[in-house]
């Protein structure tokens, strides 16, 4: 009961005083004050600026400013994603790289005739009847088994056509006879290298096994192109049939290939080298793979401090079909790398001396936000067919191969086998040639979204080749070279050595700089906030406080303002709505008073002198005015009914 006067006089204070700031009962209101109190001076001058165009003009000043203030921390934002390369060179002991050394022939052309004897005959048929081309009677030995059963079939079933001013007839060069060419006509190259006239192109037809009106013509101006992409069509397909180990046995040994070594000026043999078996390029050596756990290096650059092999190629034994070119393929990658040789391996010549000088160098990228690469392909929804480390042509390759096995099911022969698949052959699957052809065309289309998804790697390795070619043996040195060489090597070869036959290969550093290439961030997050600071305070003359404050008033506060608005109305709403259902007449609703839930003074705490005096006075009511003091202190009454004779004196006095 003794609360009871001061809640009453702390609920008349908070609907008599006036609310302004953050607990505003308007918008407008909230924005008066905001202009009056905030620290950015240019929203002060509005609000206390006298006349239109003096407010006017300091609106347009305020606007510029911010929308300044906007552009420039966009212009920031977009800086702090960017990255400066720095390129750090050292002098140090290098690691020597895995160099992988291939026969451009695959497989020994002798051991392989009875697998190919077919192709090689249809092959054969073809230029006798389009280029009048003729060995007399052919002495190819015939095959047995299994090989020669279905292989003459499937040939007459894809042969190689001639067609004629690009019409739709073409001419069977196996059987001779026309047949009509339907569905799409691919052109494969432009050049135009043949022995009849140009408008006279050949091809081979592809047809979908499952629906016969699907086909695809692919023409080549060249007739060698032509003839080689149809030999390797079919080539492919066979050698899907042989199993791995019967592979290796017809391919190339390190024994065959390889004649002398040397490596940082000492003798080196095929302790050195590791088989690595290639769909396409056979058996090939890897010198310093790494595979038992030591990697080679060396401390000084120069040819004569790197790797010098000779190798045996072998001309006599190459296949005339599958290759024109006569030499070794080698590539240089890390260790931890697998070697692309037909995407970026380099050619070396017979009877040259080829020197391949090497600058190393290390990059590395930053990933997200900066670019768009990964650290370990980790995070790329692709298999990794290869067993090394990620690089975009993994990817890539993976990829298609992913595509090839889900689209024509089977494994395209180029590439490793994905878990539960296995290579593509006409005996089981006769549609996959149409397949994969339709599939390449996406793939290099980029239809097939392999391009999307791969990325680039974040750090890599790189070595720079230098090549430089020289005749070798020389005119003088050829007679006793080619002597010892055959003696070495004599009683295994059962021939004298030719030097079209040999190749001499030098791989060394040309220095021993290492060049590191790394990207960095051009702005940390200290510079831009610096930065944020300093547009605000140029334009704004605002702080981080400011900003604060900004976010308060018109996000916080405003939409506090708008809530409570429309809940009073709901409010409002719902007790007319009672009162009507109770057959009462709705209340007269009251002109709220500026000021209502004043918070100034909350229900826990009790009025005081200073809250006091801010109560706005009633206009009727005269100034209060203060009363004289009433002193009752001041009053002398005696308690003695009699003075004394004394006290009466000094009265007199």
């Amino acid at each position: 009961a003794g609360t009871a006067p001061g809640k009453k006089i702390t609920a008349r204070l908070k609907r008599t005083l006036p609310v302004r700031g953050p607990q505003a009962p308007t918008l407008s209101e909230l924005m008066r004050w905001y202009c009056l109190n905030t620290n950015t001076h240019g929203c002060r001058r509005i609000v206390v600026s006298r006349g239109r165009l003096r407010r006017l003009l300091w609106i347009l000043l305020t606007l510029s400013a911010v929308g300044l203030i906007l552009w420039q921390c966009a212009e920031l934002l977009m800086n702090y994603y960017s990255a400066s390369v720095s390129v750090t060179v050292q002098f140090q002991k290098l690691p020597f790289p895995a160099v992988t050394i291939c026969n451009i022939n695959p497989y020994k052309y002798s051991a392989m005739k009875e697998y190919l004897s077919e192709l090689d005959k249809e092959t054969k048929k073809a230029l006798e009847t389009f280029y009048g081309f003729s060995e007399g009677k052919s002495r190819v030995r015939r095959s047995v088994g299994e090989w020669n059963s279905t292989g003459g079939d499937f040939f007459q079933q894809i042969p190689l056509l001639k067609v004629e001013d690009f019409s739709r007839t073409a001419t069977d060069l196996h059987s001779g006879q026309k047949r009509k060419i339907e569905g799409s006509v691919f052109h494969k190259d432009s050049s135009i290298v043949n022995s009849g006239d140009s408008n006279d192109i050949i091809g081979f037809q592809l047809c979908d096994a499952n629906n016969s009106s699907e086909c695809a013509l692919y023409t080549f101006s060249s007739g060698v192109n032509a003839i080689q992409e149809w030999y390797k069509l079919h080539y492919m397909n066979i050698m899907a049939q042989i199993p791995l180990e019967t592979k290796e046995k017809l391919s190339y040994s390190v024994d065959d290939l390889l004649l002398t070594c040397f490596f940082d000026g000492l003798s080196c043999d095929k302790r050195h080298f590791t088989r690595f078996h290639h769909p396409l390029h056979g058996n090939c050596y890897t010198f310093n793979s790494g595979e038992n756990g030591t990697i080679l290096s060396t401390s000084t650059g120069g040819s004569e401090y790197g790797l010098q092999v000779v190798l045996y190629i072998d001309e006599a034994d190459y296949n005339p079909f599958l290759v024109t070119s006569t030499g070794a393929k080698i590539i240089v990658h890390d260790q931890n790398e697998y070697p692309f040789i037909e995407d970026i391996g380099t050619e070396i010549e017979t009877a040259a001396a080829t020197s391949i000088g090497m600058h190393f160098t290390r990059s590395r990228k930053l990933s997200k936000p900066y670019s768009d690469c990964t650290e370990t392909g980790a995070d790329i929804p692709v298999e990794n067919l290869y067993n090394k480390s990620y690089s975009l042509q993994i990817c890539l390759h993976s990829c298609f191969q992913k595509a090839m096995v889900d689209s024509c099911g089977c494994a395209q022969y180029a590439q490793p086998l994905p878990a539960r698949a296995e290579y593509c052959n006409y005996k089981k699957n006769p549609n996959w040639m149409y397949c994969y052809y339709r599939l390449h065309e996406k793939f290099v289309k980029e239809q097939l979204g392999c391009q999307q998804i791969c990325k680039d790697a974040c750090s890599f390795k790189e070595w720079a080749l230098t090549t430089s070619i020289a005749q070798w043996p020389s005119t003088v040195s050829e007679d006793w070279m080619l002597r010892v060489l055959s003696w070495d090597k004599g009683q295994k070869l059962n021939k004298k050595l030719n030097k079209t036959d040999l190749a001499n290969l030098m791989v060394f550093y040309k220095d021993l700089n290492e060049r590191f290439i790394s990207e960095n961030p051009a702005n940390t997050l200290v510079i831009l906030l610096s930065n944020f600071g300093g547009q605000l305070g140029l334009w704004m003359s605002c702080s981080v406080v400011c900003v604060i404050e900004i976010v308060e008033v018109f996000f916080i506060d405003s939409l506090s303002i708008v809530m409570r608005r429309q809940w009073q109305k709901a409010k409002k709403w719902w007790n007319n709505r009672k009162q009507a259902g109770s057959g009462k007449p709705p209340q007269a609703s009251h002109v709220e008073r500026q000021g209502h839930d004043n918070p100034i003074c909350i229900d826990e705490d009790l009025p005081t002198f200073n809250t006091a005096l801010r109560l706005p006075l009633p206009q009727d009511s005269p100034l209060p005015r203060t009363p004289p003091p009433n002193y009752s202190t001041l009053r002398l009454e005696t308690a003695f009914t009699e003075q004394l004779p004394d006290t009466l004196e000094l009265s007199q006095h």
